[in-house]
């Protein structure tokens, strides 16, 4: 965690801040998150009380160091309702922005409901939120997908290879894939004695889970692994083979150490670019949606789509559940009656 970051947070923000990450195994992006929203909404509660001003060029610099206890305590149901309405009316924020920070209020004062017993009965246990938008996730087509990968024209041709076919077969989120260890990956024999090759990976919550590597990620990965004289792979050039936990990472950078979340949008941005998929509003998480949305569409049932995604609801996983206006149209096409014509009986001069 990046205590500096939470440097000027009261010692209660603090607790839950440890509490969600530590015990309840939130990401750090997550935890970071609550805490903007919730410094977001202590400075507009010092606004109401007098104690900061409201001009809009100072909000960022507003401190929270100095709320206590009792300021927290001071908060009630519609403090956050107008808090919500002050987001929408002088920050702009959208539904989902004003969601976000709801959600942030109902868990922090539920953490001191629960663990710090400041409260018998939580202050946002009514706290009712904007629904946001549900939009349809934006994915890649089959085409774009077969065109980004005889594409890839990177220096690391094999390892930016071997990344963007594990994103489009596992769908699996950007801290996953740059977690992978050597270690992660196992080959074994099913019944019938053919090798099953298995990734672990950690998901969000420090929760594993398995995923049964297709030919494509067998391949892919084992000839990023095999050196190649005319053109050595990252790991091959590196000559990191020792123990440590930097060298122990599946995907190297040149240096030899594991490379990074930044490093992994840089290559899949330049892959986009290489065949003409930037500026369309892609990025690595979309390849998350175009695994999970043509694995539905091929006949994965959803609810093995969840398990393949790490999702801990099956609501989540439903959004991938949608079908493209193409699937519509050839649904139409597709029925019996599309292609029936008035007969002349129905002509009115007959």
């Amino acid at each position: 965690m990046n205590n500096d970051y939470y440097a000027e947070a009261p010692q209660t923000i603090k607790d839950f801040i440890y509490y969600e990450q530590i015990v309840k195994g939130r990401s750090e992006l997550t935890v970071k998150n609550y805490y903007t929203d919730l410094r977001t909404f202590f400075r507009f509660l010092k606004i109401c009380q007098g104690r900061a001003s409201d001009d809009p060029e100072g909000f960022s610099e507003i401190s929270i160091s100095d709320i206590t206890d009792d300021d927290i305590k001071s908060v009630t149901l519609k403090t956050a309702q107008e808090f919500l309405i002050y987001m929408k009316s002088k920050k702009n924020n959208d539904q989902k922005a004003r969601y976000r920070k709801g959600v942030s209020l109902r868990q922090f004062y539920k953490f001191l409901t629960n663990n710090k017993n400041m409260f018998k009965v939580s202050p946002m246990a009514n706290l009712e939120l904007p629904s946001p938008k549900a939009a349809l996730p934006k994915h890649l087509t089959l085409e774009q997908a077969l065109e980004m990968l005889t594409n890839i024209d990177t220096p690391d041709k094999k390892r930016d290879y071997c990344i963007i076919v594990f994103f489009l077969n596992c769908g699996m989120r950007l801290s996953e894939l740059v977690g992978i260890d050597l270690k992660d990956i196992r080959s074994t024999h099913d019944a019938n004695g053919q090798e099953v090759y298995t990734l672990k990976v950690l998901g969000k919550g420090s929760k594993e889970r398995m995923i049964y590597l297709n030919q494509a990620c067998v391949d892919a990965y084992l000839d990023y692994l095999a050196p190649n004289v005319t053109d050595p792979d990252v790991r091959a050039s590196s000559g990191c083979r020792d123990n440590s936990a930097q060298t122990n990472a599946l995907f190297l950078s040149r240096r030899g150490t594991r490379i990074s979340n930044r490093r992994v949008q840089q290559i899949v941005e330049d892959c986009f670019k290489s065949c003409g998929l930037d500026n369309m509003g892609f990025s690595v998480h979309k390849l998350r949606h175009t695994a999970a949305t043509l694995m539905y569409q091929n006949g994965v049932d959803v609810r093995v789509l969840k398990d393949v995604l790490g999702h801990e609801n099956l609501n989540t996983t439903q959004i991938y559940t949608h079908v493209s206006n193409t699937q519509m149209e050839n649904a139409m096409k597709q029925n019996p009656l599309a292609k029936v014509r008035p007969s002349a009986k129905n002509d009115d001069n007959s």
